[in-house]
């Protein structure tokens, strides 16, 4: 059972940690310390959802739909192109709070940044790649340990936003800086973009 939850943890971190619209806003997040706890837990909760019903065998039900994977890579296209554009336009307007590390007027409600994550997370047809499908069929090989699998790769997922959200205050110091802020909302709205144009590209 330990070798299961194990390979399932380094499937599950192999997956998670790369330079995602889920990742960047995280640890924007987590750089001005403003609803870090209620972003991890809606990443992480999405995850081990998402992971148990790919366990539980829906990814099937999942390939029989493809429409539904294309309506959300539509939805969750637009959705980052509009984000992204956002993020565009604080790097070329930068308000006067952008160099704040904690909280700041421009940091949202946490009711609007939950709903974003939660967004940014449901409307990435990606993340039913990469759980339902992927972890769920490896999963299935493991045969009665399946479910050993899921759990080691859901925690691998809490593991990992709770370390980028939390760590990412230790960045505070360099992004106390304007600069830095522009380059930070830089690398996310790149990071949108390019995430949404595939999206809908290959919707």
């Amino acid at each position: 059972m330990a070798a299961a939850a194990l390979a399932g943890f380094g499937t599950g971190l192999s997956l998670i940690v790369a330079i995602g619209a889920q990742n960047a806003f995280v640890l924007r997040q987590g750089v001005r310390r403003h609803a870090v706890l209620a972003v991890v837990a809606v990443c992480a909760v999405s995850d081990a959802v998402l992971i148990a019903l790919g366990v539980a065998g829906v990814g099937a039900v999942v390939k029989a739909w493809p429409t539904m994977l294309t309506a959300v890579g539509l939805a969750g296209g637009a959705f980052l192109l509009c984000y992204g554009l956002l993020a565009g336009r604080r790097v070329l307007r930068p308000g006067p709070a952008a160099a704040l590390t904690v909280g700041g007027p421009d940091a949202g409600s946490a009711r609007r940044v939950v709903l974003t994550c939660l967004a940014l997370t449901w409307l990435n047809p990606h993340v039913y790649l990469d759980t339902v499908l992927l972890v769920g069929s490896l999963a299935s090989d493991r045969g009665d340990l399946r479910w050993a699998f899921g759990a080691g790769a859901a925690l691998a997922s809490l593991g990992w936003f709770f370390a980028l959200g939390f760590g990412a205050r230790l960045l505070s110091g360099v992004l106390s800086r304007p600069r830095a802020w522009r380059v930070l909302d830089g690398l996310v709205s790149v990071t949108m973009l390019a995430m949404g144009v595939a999206l809908v590209a290959g919707a």
